[in-house]
């Protein structure tokens, strides 16, 4: 597996990184097997909280070094990796000041003497984390995890190497002792053999279908805990009351943001007939104004895409869905231009026996679906093999509660496009994965609910 920053906007290889040797990776496990047991799960929560606070104080103290560097690697335009760092910073935070109050002793009612559960950290963690957002998706895991008193040993994605060496450095400099968070550079089958080793107690993936299937099983087979964090194809409902002006704004936000390339983007959009033109018009109107170009630009508003397998990818997907019969109603083609630049796409009339009918794009295309009332608006946002996020854009909340309650999702947005904060809990159902990450349910995924009975 090949460790390289590689410019995505020219396409220019920029450094390489060697994968760690069998030795490494012991010694790494040993460090952070060590810090768990002699020091970090001995340390209070005010000690975790103030390098938790401190990373996060490191964080907005220097924005745009840690941005620069999303966009280098991962092509994400430059404001948009500003506000990663930033939102980053902000989950730091939240859990350094909410820990203790979430990690809090319950005590149970019983008939007679005294039962309490009481929350424990399991120990070292392996964390497997993807590069479209290369910070937010680690202070996911780090946050939560490093509060409880778990120390983890993550492996980042291939293409953002320096952005993993970044967030390692950042709690070593807010001074964590060595061996709480460790980043590794290692091959698929390093990565399974750590997930096997014993001083591993838990396993959490954010990535696609095929990974979050091979590291489960790993997980699964060696008895440990895990988290899935897949794949995505939200629905995008638009109802036949809803603003036009709000549904088009979060649509074009929804599918466009990091250049399509996020989980809970707006792939299909869902639209009533009564309504479809002229949110159709003005949806191809807007993606005809982004301005592709250096996504360290400010003027620029379409970024390429990570890589050039990535962008093969999905010319693939294109070219497969027009086999099938789908119409390109915009785009559909590569920019000529240096770098994996696709051009923003639509793409309609993709039936149930297109095989693009239940494909993840993770791109700026965007899959459009016309349906004459709200019945058939939810049975086919819920005719997918994904199940992580949705919106619905209707004047009546009251109307999009109910057609909320009725999509099968682990989230749902109404009147704004699927996203997050550190408050609310993010993740999926069906091939969308399982486990919460963020809120109080995330913190409690990796810990030891501990039953303390006290007889009468």
């Amino acid at each position: 597996m090949a460790y390289q920053t590689v410019n995505p906007f020219n396409g220019k290889l920029v450094e390489t990184f060697p994968e760690q040797s069998d030795e490494q990776l012991e010694a790494v496990l040993t460090r952070a097997e060590r810090c768990f047991q002699e020091h970090w799960r001995q340390t209070s929560f005010a000690e975790r909280a103030a390098v938790v606070h401190k990373a996060a104080s490191i964080l907005r103290s220097r924005v745009d070094e840690f941005a620069k560097l999303v966009t280098l690697e991962m092509g994400k335009l430059f404001q948009e990796a500003q506000g990663e760092v930033e939102l980053s910073a902000d989950i730091l935070d939240y859990y350094a000041d909410n820990a203790e109050k979430f990690l809090a002793p319950h005590k149970l009612k019983v008939d007679e003497g005294e039962a309490s559960i009481e929350n424990a950290p399991l120990g070292v963690l392996f964390c497997v984390e993807p590069w479209n957002f290369p910070y937010y998706q680690l202070a996911r895991v780090a946050g939560p995890n490093l509060m409880v008193g778990n120390t983890l040993i993550v492996k980042h994605a291939p293409n953002v190497p320096q952005c993993a060496l970044a967030f390692e450095k950042l709690f070593l400099e807010a001074g964590a002792p060595v061996g709480a968070y460790a980043n590794v550079f290692l091959s698929n089958e390093q990565a399974a053999a750590a997930i096997a080793d014993k001083r591993i107690k838990g396993v959490a993936l954010t990535g696609s279908e095929r990974a979050g299937a091979a590291v489960a099983a790993e997980a699964g087979q060696a008895l440990k805990k895990s988290t899935m964090e897949l794949g995505g194809s939200d629905a995008f409902i638009v109802l036949d009351d809803a603003d036009m002006d709000t549904a088009v704004k979060w649509g074009v936000w929804g599918r466009m943001n990091n250049t399509g390339q996020c989980c809970v983007a707006a792939k299909r959009l869902i639209l009533d007939e009564k309504i479809a033109d002229t949110f159709l018009d003005r949806f191809k109107r807007e993606l005809q104004k982004l301005v592709p170009g250096d996504p360290m630009d400010p003027k620029t508003t379409l970024g390429p895409l990570c890589t050039g397998g990535a962008l093969d990818l999905v010319q693939k997907q294109i070219k497969t869905a027009v086999d099938g019969g789908a119409k390109v109603l915009l785009g559909g083609k590569r920019l000529d231009r240096p770098g994996f630049f696709l051009e923003p796409t639509i793409l309609t009339n993709v039936t149930p026996e297109n095989p693009a009918f239940h494909q993840e794009f993770f791109a700026p295309v965007a899959l459009i679906f016309r349906v004459k009332d709200e019945k058939e608006a939810i049975k086919l946002a819920n005719d997918s093999p994904y199940g992580l996020g949705g919106s619905v854009i209707t004047r009546d909340i009251e109307r999009g509660k109910r057609v909320a309650r009725q999509i099968e999702t682990g989230m749902v947005f109404i009147n704004q496009a699927t996203w997050t904060a550190p408050d609310l809990p993010f993740g999926g159902v069906k091939n969308s994965g399982y486990g919460r990450e963020l809120s109080d349910l995330g913190i409690g995924e990796f810990v030891n609910k501990k039953l303390i009975r006290v007889a009468s």
